[in-house]
């Protein structure tokens, strides 16, 4: 047998190499995106709005990564109110009469180069399929120069798709755009083509549409003329910068997302892939019908954590809830023995969904909006921060960084943080800021949670430790690795559990206060 030992270099060779000046220390590599929002909360569009997100996002250029080319980012882009001004300007060009529409979608779409006219008229028949109106398509106006090397080899050809209907309402409308987007991919993926995978969807909504791509921050608005048209108004602005942790960079996996723009890691992706996959035989919506095979999958094992957190925000949302509400569900706060917890209703929510839905573990800062409701929660760890505004004339902005947006101190009326766990809102449609146990007060008493807690639980009586071996040693060791156990496991976890009763817990960063800190406390106590 090889002595392991015998194989690992010593610590001064390792200490050498690593110091290095030629090769990146992994202490320098810092990994978290840029995110956040800028929200009219008196519903007022306009372009200086846009202008102003787009400020912020070339200030977290730091907060993205560039590839050996330093010109092709790995994702930045912009999510806001569907433009009116600007398409009703195309359309009137193009003698396109859409009056008659009760309501009208807007798809943004990647193509692969070589198919996108056979994978459009796809398109086209299925929208005719599903009973819509397919009104006309719209190239995006683009300057391909500013794209970097790489980026460009990858880049799709992108275009808008206009769809029209008269028959529901907006929130109707919404879901059947859902449906439809997944049918649209569902359809291409069954195509005869090579590159069919390289096919996108960014938006499909009567409410949102997405800007983005494989751009550093400061070139997004210069790639996508759209954004710098006077005529390109919004009451809200999502922005993010991207720095790819868990997959390779890709035109789609630019955030942000339809839902949502997410900053951090979900640590626990794997096992909600596996849940989310092992649910799916027994969902059930009133809302969907028989439609609901059409949904499914849920969630994609090669796409992102975010893009995956992003199709189950657009689920739960899409399926009545509202996005406030979904977040609650999946990335809930630390909610047992909580001091400041004091309404039992929002308890009650928690422990209801505990058994339905696993957390979607951070650490994770995540921005997000329906089109109504713009807001942003932090996962119960609190390890990326998020810092709000909200000035004189009714602007809320909220940022992973401080000062992204100029703000003169006078207009100022009042500014914080988010903690641990946290969640603020603008609610657009209502014109009001809504803050953290507000908001969960209010989507807690949409239903009598404790009358269903009852329903559905089943407590277990204690029963007493047996103080007789049922195994050996030898047959527990074989049980526990079938099973995965590792002797970390055993010795941190299942010792515990055994010895005390309960789950040991665990420290994730460092969070000693520091010392002229700790003088001072000492100092005040005495």
């Amino acid at each position: 047998m090889i002595n392991q030992k015998l194989l690992q270099a010593p610590r001064r060779i390792t200490k050498k190499i690593s110091q290095n000046n030629n090769l990146a220390s992994l202490t320098k590599e810092k990994d978290a995106c840029g995110v956040g929002f800028i929200a009219n909360i008196d519903n007022h569009k306009s372009h200086k709005l846009i202008m102003q997100a787009l400020e912020a996002l070339s200030c977290m250029e730091h907060r993205g990564a560039c590839s050996a080319d330093k010109d092709s980012g790995d994702g930045a882009g912009i999510s806001t109110e569907i433009p009116w001004e600007l398409f009703n300007s195309y359309f009137n060009e193009k003698k396109i009469s859409i009056k008659r529409y009760q309501n009208i979608g807007v798809g943004m779409m990647f193509f692969p180069i070589g198919s996108y006219l056979e994978i459009k008229k796809t398109i086209e028949w299925i929208i005719n399929k599903e009973g819509l109106k397919f009104i006309n398509w719209r190239l995006v106006p683009l300057v391909n120069e500013v794209v970097g090397k790489q980026a460009k080899a990858n880049q799709p050809h992108i275009e808008q798709i206009f769809i029209g209907d008269n028959n529901i309402d907006q929130e109707k409308f919404e879901q059947k755009l859902y449906l439809l987007r997944k049918k649209i991919e569902k359809g291409v993926g069954k195509l005869c083509i090579e590159d069919k995978n390289q096919f996108y969807i960014c938006s499909l909504s009567s409410r949102v549409i997405v800007y983005k791509g494989m751009l550093r921050s400061a070139v997004l608005g210069q790639f996508y003329q759209d954004l710098y048209h006077p005529l390109y108004k919004s009451c809200f602005a999502l922005y993010h910068r991207r720095f790819s942790t868990n997959t390779m960079p890709k035109w789609p996996l630019a955030q942000p997302m339809r839902y949502i723009a997410h900053n951090g890691e979900i640590n626990t992706i794997l096992g909600n892939l596996n849940w989310m996959s092992a649910r799916e035989p027994f969902l059930e919506s009133k809302h969907w019908g028989d439609n609901l095979n059409e949904l499914k999958p849920i969630t994609n094992p090669n796409n992102s954590d975010s893009a995956n957190l992003d199709a189950a925000v657009e689920l739960l949302t899409n399926s009545g809830k509202t996005p406030q509400e979904s977040l609650m569900m999946l990335i809930p706060e630390a909610y047992q023995n909580q001091i400041d917890l004091e309404y039992p209703e929002v308890l009650d929510f928690y422990e209801y969904y505990s058994g339905i839905m696993e957390a979607w573990d951070g650490p994770a800062l995540v921005i997000f909006s329906d089109g109504e409701i713009v807001g942003a929660t932090l996962d119960r760890n609190g390890l990326r921060p998020a810092r709000y505004i909200i000035t004189s004339d009714n602007i809320l902005i909220v940022s992973s960084e401080s000062g992204t947006i100029n703000i003169p101190s006078n207009q100022i009326y009042e500014k914080g943080r988010l903690g641990p766990g946290e969640m603020i809102i603008a609610d657009l449609k209502k014109k009001k800021i809504r803050k953290n146990w507000e908001i969960k007060q209010e989507v807690s008493s949409l239903e009598n949670y404790k009358r269903l807690r009852k329903n559905i639980e089943n407590i277990i009586e204690e029963n007493k430790f047996t103080s007789i071996n049922e195994l050996d040693t030898e047959n527990i060791l074989k049980w526990q690795t079938i099973f995965g156990y590792t002797v970390e496991d055993i010795e941190l976890i299942v010792e515990h559990m055994a010895s005390e009763g309960k789950e040991p817990t665990f420290c994730m960063g460092d969070d000693i206060p520091l010392a002229i800190l700790v003088r001072i406390n000492k100092d005040i106590k005495k």
